[in-house]
């Protein structure tokens, strides 16, 4: 029970402090930034798959209805971390950029035989940029900052081959973009907008197990998140940036009916084997509703000619990945019981910048690395990642992320007998 509250109050610290994914992608101070996918260091290796995912080894966030397969005695603890190395490029102008930090923290744990619960910080989306360009007379800078972050507890149960589960998260962080004027002859104006998001959000997911024979099973998964207006304050100030200067807010409106999350759908199928050997595939598909999101940014009353927010619209976000694990020997010598994975993935993304639509694919690798007592496995991986818009490219991006996951996996309700 002490490492438990040891545990938890680990948790609770990097909630309320030190937690940050970085991206640096000018792409990303459109719309809320650049998106998660709720998956662990483990699922992105095998291109962020796991609606279908129950293994019960591994915390699955994508799909809550896998909380219902962990044991009755055991609790797991994950948290990753990445590195993210870019680099862009812009016509002639290429550019190298590092950035990275905490990525999740996750709990799960059992409260009954056939009920499983978890808990945990992941991020919803992510913002990071900073660039500029000269002008007759002077220069013009962009940056943003921020993200938004969801704290979640979810709940499952299982009955025969089918469970059932719900993630109910508190929404919160601050989006900030900022637009800087530097005259050639003195001073600095800056325009800066914020959106403080203070929501809820709700996913459902569901997955139904078959046994095809005694070594083989077969799962399916399925999760839904509703459309929902997101609350909040945002606020658009100008501002000479001199000592005596002070910020004038010259709009502000509340989020609420005003800005919105999509309708989510994502669906999985597994296949499973396990005999001397284990190995795993599944193929995922998300679908999330943007082109019918309400989106209000309030840039065009501040009227800099030369802000970049313009000519953006949404349009609806499809993604399809493929990955899979494979143990050589269950009960082999330490390289034969390591965890091998792969995966791949094609993302068509919600953001439509002046007509161009944003892209992504990428592939991954890694390995799942057995501690000495066997079952807590940290989690070492590789991501390439290319991105760009079409049908002009605008930047073309390409990304090599190294992804750190330490998963605690323990016996600690069980009770050794005194003889």
């Amino acid at each position: 029970m002490n490492r438990i509250k040891l545990l938890f109050l680990i948790t609770l610290a990097a909630m309320s402090g030190a937690y940050a994914q970085n991206v640096t992608t000018p792409y990303s101070m459109y719309g809320y930034g650049i998106l998660g996918d709720r998956a662990t260091s483990m699922q992105r290796q095998m291109g962020s798959v796991g609606y279908a995912m129950n293994s019960g080894r591994q915390i699955n966030v994508m799909n809550p209805a896998s909380y219902a397969a962990i044991d009755s005695l055991t609790f797991l603890f994950d948290i990753g971390a990445d590195v993210s190395m870019l680099w862009q490029k812009e016509g002639a102008v290429k550019e190298h950029s590092v950035g990275g930090g905490l990525d999740y923290i996750t709990m799960q744990f059992p409260i009954c035989k056939f009920i499983g619960g978890s808990i945990g910080m992941l991020p919803y989306s992510s913002v990071g940029y900073s660039f500029g360009k000269d002008i007759a007379h002077g220069a013009l800078q962009n940056q943003g900052s921020g993200g938004i972050n969801q704290a979640y507890l979810g709940l499952a149960g299982k009955y025969a081959g089918f469970s059932v589960g719900v993630n109910v998260a508190y929404s919160f962080g601050n989006i900030i973009n900022d637009y800087f004027a530097n005259p050639a002859t003195s001073g600095q104006s800056l325009v800066e907008h914020v959106m403080q998001i203070r929501d809820w959000d709700i996913v459902i997911g569901a997955q139904y197990t078959a046994r095809l024979a005694k070594t083989e099973k077969m799962s399916v998964g399925v999760t839904f998140s509703p459309k929902k207006s997101l609350h909040g304050n945002t606020w658009v100030t100008t501002q000479e940036t001199t000592l005596e200067s002070v910020a004038d807010t010259v709009a502000s409106m509340k989020m609420g009916g005003n800005y919105e999350t999509p309708m989510s759908l994502g669906a999985g199928l597994s296949y499973t084997h396990e005999r001397t050997s284990r190995w795993m595939v599944e193929a995922d598909v998300t679908y999330q509703e943007w082109s019918k999101v309400k989106y209000s940014p309030m840039y065009e009353i501040s009227k800099p000619e030369n802000m970049v927010f313009q000519g953006m619209d949404f349009k609806n976000r499809v993604r399809y990945a493929v990955g899979g694990e494979f143990v050589p020997k269950v009960r082999g010598n330490y390289f034969q019981r390591m965890a091998y994975r792969l995966g791949a993935y094609y993302n068509n993304d919600y953001l439509n910048i002046q007509g161009n639509r944003l892209k992504e694919y990428g592939v991954s690798a890694g390995f799942g690395f057995n501690t000495p007592e066997g079952k807590t496995m940290i989690n070492l991986g590789l991501e390439w990642k290319h991105r760009k818009a079409t049908p002009q490219t605008l930047i073309s991006e390409n990304y090599l992320n190294v992804t750190l996951g330490i998963n605690v996996n323990e016996l600690w309700f069980w009770q050794r007998r005194i003889k």
